[in-house]
């Protein structure tokens, strides 16, 4: 020892006198200490990497599940486009491939090979960067992409390298394995090797052979880069590096690996989408929804397991996107005929608007060219304007139905393809509803003590405006100067007619009993054109309006969720239906039913019968919009209520006049969906309205005795189209409606402070109206709602269907 120590003491007391010098001695104390503050470090950062009870956690992950409420699945809310399999279940040349080039020491260390570190800090200094990182450290990153980041830094290092040592103590490596596999990036939204195997060449991750799995974990350093869709040649270098790998560490066969090397590169790419579901417009708007409730609850909708409980019932669901495919589809050639190459060529005009909506066109513009330059570019671009009217002109249409019982929605369909169009038609998009508003304007006259039997004269109305302009409703025909009862005037949906109880009720009474009923969130204009729909709203507000209506003129507020349950079943949150409010009273509301039954047995909805063959209790009110731009339908029936818009989602396309109008359009989809719901025994065929059928016995016996003392001839209502080819297979022909027989000399209503309405068509001495002798009354015109613009006053308001 004295010998050891007499060797040593020289070398000490010269590194001592080194030590002397300021400089060396603070080198070697940062030194000395550089272990202890790198761990110190590594102590302060620990705090903010993924706890072992967040690790754990992501253990058990589970997405949030939709159900419906007869227990199916309707959507599962996954982080990504991934299929999760076991390790079992995937081919082990995956797991040799992954071991052999990612981490070949994977099952001796413990999260961190300290030999690899070590190297690639050595090769970083010399400036060659090389991966450290083991196949636990870049599953820390995969899990925690925020938390770990992803930004070269010593910070990312360490939290990576703590992080990887916090997962190999709560995972074995099996597991490690496996949830590497199934969350790794593949690109082409494609998560997880099993998304991956489907992806590039349509097979399951078990039946990857060698070459298919070098390929695919080949992708793992640079996906981009090493693309085998867009760079093969990249991409079969890089494969043959992974079987350099797999033949080196004993996992492939060296004999095999010259002549694997050698063989061609065979991808069967598709691009996976993701699964929608039977309801992925209520899906999307759950999505958003649960982020919020999980959020202000401090639960992961994506992880923590939830199940959310919904009022869809999958059964009308899936009638429901089954009317809505089958009959949009007719009526999809329909729109081919009316907007082909040769009548889109006729429209210039507005094929000149929707060109300077494009893109290309704008882009044209930025670089500096004219209007005409761009629009002449644009236009000689054949594949462009064929895209663009195949865009422009591919029908849409939603459909939404509720039980007006208990406000619950029962079948949601936003549009005919999710795919192709996320836009939701049912609560998104806000159109003018047209005649389909009319029974709130007849509410209101009847909550005025207005009776059914009230009449008022069909005749040529003007209304001021203000500023000079004025109004003039017309029909498909001619006034005929009669009188017409307020049933007839809402059966065969005369503008005239309503128009005229709209100025006896006033536009603020109509939207305050709207907004009562259930249009909730669309503003109402206080015009007198609101009586024929001019103000936009959803189809779901007019659902709900309209189950208040078949609810006895109780409102109850639509409700879409009835709880939230963690996995194990426990409720977290249940929701229950606001309690009901009487928006009309019940006497006025069985009349308002009993007024649109009439609709269906001989009014402008009677295909609902005559096509359908459906017998039940029902009412509904039809509606198209002016030049055909939108077609409605709603039908009530005691335990469900429904409706369907049918139209283009831009507004300056529109339908034709044969196919357009909402008995054409929209009528068939509500139609088919409620022939099929009765068919299917999902709503029962002989449920009742509260409201007395004015077809019963006593209503025979007064329609004899009328018919005993005339009173004068009733008006003879414009008549139903009556073809229907282009819906289902051989339809039948509805019935021209028969002339309506209204109770002998109806009474003219007059509601207090309201002058009469009878008499000659309005004058000069007429104060409710504007004569202009130089301007006479326009003639019947077939139009639509009108779409109000500046200095624009329209001499059409409604089609009367």
């Amino acid at each position: 020892m004295k010998k050891l120590l007499a060797c040593v003491q020289p070398f000490a007391t010269e590194a001592l006198h080194h030590l002397r010098h300021p400089t060396r001695r603070a080198v070697a104390l940062s030194l000395a200490a550089l272990p202890v503050l790198l761990l110190l470090y590594a102590l302060i950062l620990i705090p903010f990497t993924p706890s072992i009870k967040d690790v754990r956690k992501a253990k058990s992950q589970q997405p949030a599940v939709v159900m419906s409420v007869d227990g199916k699945e309707l959507a599962l809310f996954k982080r990504a486009n991934r299929d999760w399999v076991k390790l079992a279940d995937i081919s082990p040349n995956v797991v040799a491939a992954l071991i052999a080039t990612e981490d070949h020491r994977f099952y001796e260390h413990h999260g961190v090979d300290l030999r690899r570190t070590a190297s690639s800090v050595f090769h970083t200094f010399t400036g060659d960067l090389q991966g450290g990182s083991t196949i636990t450290q870049q599953l820390a990153r995969n899990l925690y992409p925020e938390e770990v980041g992803r930004a070269r830094s010593l910070t990312r290092k360490f939290k990576e390298i703590i992080t990887a040592l916090k997962i190999e103590a709560v995972y074995t490596k099996q597991e490690i394995l496996e949830t590497y596999l199934n969350t790794v990036p593949f690109l082409y939204n494609a998560y997880g090797i099993e998304m991956a195997a489907r992806t590039y060449f349509d097979k399951s991750a078990e039946a990857l052979d060698v070459l298919e799995s070098a390929t695919l974990i080949g992708m793992l350093k640079g996906t981009s880069y090493y693309n085998p869709v867009l760079n093969p040649e990249r991409a079969v270098q890089r494969r043959n590096i992974v079987l350099g790998q797999m033949t080196k560490h004993q996992k492939l066969d060296e004999k095999k690996l010259e002549g694997l090397k050698k063989r061609p590169l065979k991808i069967d790419f598709e691009r996976q989408t993701e699964p929608v579901g039977m309801a992925p417009h209520v899906a999307q708007h759950l999505r958003k929804w649960l982020i919020e409730w999980a959020d202000r609850n401090d639960y992961n909708i994506y992880a923590d397991g939830l199940v959310v409980r919904t009022t869809i019932d999958s059964r009308l669901q899936k009638l429901a996107s089954q009317a809505v495919a089958r009959q949009a589809d007719s009526l999809q050639a329909s729109a081919n005929a009316e907007w082909g190459p040769r009548a889109w060529g006729t429209k210039k005009e507005l094929v000149r608007a929707l060109v300077r909506d494009t893109r290309d066109y704008k882009a044209a513009r930025e670089s500096g060219q004219s209007d005409e330059q761009a629009l002449k570019q644009v236009q000689a671009d054949a594949a462009t304007m064929r895209a663009l009217r195949e865009d422009k002109t591919r029908l849409q249409a939603g459909l939404v139905a509720m039980d007006p019982r208990n406000g619950h929605v029962m079948a949601w369909v936003g549009s005919r393809d999710f795919a192709q169009d996320q836009f939701d038609h049912v609560q998104q998009a806000r159109r003018q509803p047209g005649s389909t508003f009319k029974p709130f304007v007849y509410a209101a006259a009847f909550e005025q003590g207005a009776l059914a039997t009230d009449g008022f004269v069909d005749q040529a109305v003007e209304i001021p405006l203000g500023g000079g302009a004025v109004w003039r409703p017309t029909d498909a025909g001619a006034p005929s100067g009669l009188t017409m009862t307020l049933r007839d005037g809402l059966v065969y949906s005369k503008n005239t007619i309503t128009a005229q109880v709209m100025q006896t009720v006033g536009p603020a009474k109509v939207a305050k009993l709207a907004h009562a009923m259930g249009v909730r969130q669309s503003r109402l204009e206080q015009v007198p054109s609101l009586a024929l729909g001019s103000s936009p709203v959803t189809l779901k507000e007019m659902v709900s309006a309209y189950s208040t209506i078949a609810n006895n003129g109780n409102y109850i507020e639509p409700i879409l969720v009835t709880a939230v349950e963690d996995r194990h079943g426990k409720v977290l949150e249940a929701f229950q239906a606001q309690p009901q409010e009487q928006a009309m009273s019940l006497a006025h509301a069985q009349t308002l039913v009993d007024v649109m039954r009439g609709v269906i047995d001989k009014g402008t909805g009677a295909a609902i019968r005559s096509r359908f063959g459906i017998q039940a209790d029902v009412a509904g009110k039809t509606g198209t919009t002016q030049d055909n731009t939108d077609g409605w339908f709603i039908l009530m029936h005691p335990q469900l209520v429904a409706g369907a818009w049918v139209g283009f989602n831009d507004n300056r396309v529109t339908m034709g006049d044969y196919w357009g109008p909402g008995a054409r359009s929209a009528l068939p989809i509500v139609g088919d969906f409620f022939a099929l719901s009765l068919r299917s025994r999902v709503i029962d065929q002989q449920a009742r309205f509260s409201a007395p059928q004015t077809g019963g016995m006593a209503s025979q016996v007064n329609d004899w005795f009328s018919g005993l003392f005339p009173a004068s001839p009733a008006p003879q209502p414009a008549p139903v189209p009556d073809a229907e080819v282009i819906l289902a297979p051989e339809p039948a022909p509805p019935p021209t409606p028969p002339t309506p027989s209204p109770p002998a000399a109806p009474s003219v209503l007059v509601l207090p402070n309201a002058p009469s309405q009878a008499g000659p068509p309005p004058g000069a001495t007429d104060p409710r109206f504007v004569f202009i002798p130089s301007r006479p009354v326009a003639p019947p015109d077939r139009g639509g709602v009108p779409i109000l613009r500046e200095s624009t006053v329209p001499e059409n308001a409604g089609t009367g269907q």
